[in-house]
């Protein structure tokens, strides 16, 4: 019984209920536009120390060497994901004739660490400003890392495991489901809304209503 009431609701006021999402759809369809393409590129550092002095033994050299690699690595990345290391790699892009801001390269940076080897990618609009990027970025990584305390003023040795590759990254599911859960949301208002103008109008439209009201039914007029 109570589904058929629902169901005599909806037709009677299923304009109401569809006419939000329509609109949603409409102005949906005339505005939209296909999201800008995002590329990504990764490159890996390796950090080779020579040899630490004062230690007799081959295997003392390379534990020492190793040692000192990841606790480079280390700083490395604190490093590059700071404000000092973005505004670096906008004045190498600069002395380029590329002007990106700092804020721009950092907001598309990040970095991570494993052992001795670390791990640097970005993600830009610009493909061909990304390339230019992350070139930079192997530069100021390998020429201006003597920053880091630890190294006393010296230059860590990096060797660049990878030659950057600039790839394009897949629209996210997002921005595929931002249209169909607007229209959900009011297609939901819209239901809401009839259900409120059914509630609120006094109009008795059938037998049963004046049932409830306890008034006797002197005659039923049948629809055509």
């Amino acid at each position: 019984m109570e589904l058929r009431h629902y169901w005599k609701l909806f037709k009677r006021r299923w304009l109401i209920a569809v006419l939000p999402a329509v609109i949603v759809v409409a102005v949906g369809l005339a505005t939209y536009q296909s999201p800008p393409p995002v590329y990504n590129v990764g490159v890996r550092f390796l950090v080779a120390q020579p040899p630490a002095e004062g230690t007799d033994t081959l295997d003392e050299q390379r534990y020492y060497n190793w040692l000192a690699s990841e606790y480079i690595v280390n700083g490395l990345t604190d490093w590059v994901k700071g404000g000092s290391f973005a505004t670096a790699v906008s004045q190498q892009l600069a002395a380029q004739g590329l002007d990106v801001p700092a804020g721009a390269i950092q907001g598309g940076l990040a970095a991570d660490n494993a052992r001795s080897m670390l791990t640097v990618s970005m993600t830009y609009g610009d493909s061909q400003v990304l390339a230019a990027m992350m070139d930079a970025v192997a530069v100021v990584l390998q020429e201006q890392n003597s920053v880091l305390p630890q190294l006393g003023g010296e230059t860590a040795v990096l060797v660049q495991l990878d030659q950057p590759v600039v790839n394009q990254i897949p629209a996210g599911i997002r921005s595929q489901l931002d249209l169909p859960l607007r229209i959900l949301l009011a297609l939901g208002a819209g239901i809401g809304l009839a259900l409120l103008v059914e509630y609120l109008d006094p109009t008795i439209r059938e037998r049963e209503e004046l049932v409830q009201l306890g008034l006797p039914v002197v005659g039923e007029i049948p629809k055509k």
